[in-house]
């Protein structure tokens, strides 16, 4: 059985058997990784296959979440 792994060369995130994880280890959203930082990158070397999607967190959620506290 052969494993996919993979690591974008642009922000380095991991691509297990087409899963994101974080640097943590946790299960990511690849929409959240492009609208936090692929999409600001506009690396034509990106591997996020949501690269352009806007569905997922931005820096704009996380600045309103931060001032509603």
């Amino acid at each position: 059985m052969k494993i996919s792994y993979r690591t974008c060369l642009a922000c380095d995130s991991t691509w297990l058997e087409g899963q994101l994880y974080w640097s943590d280890g946790k299960i990511g959203c690849p929409h959240d990784l492009a609208g936090l930082l692929c999409n600001d990158l506009k690396d034509p070397d990106c591997i996020n296959p949501c690269k352009g999607s806007n569905s997922g967190t931005t820096w704009e959620h996380k600045r309103y979440w931060r001032d509603e506290k």
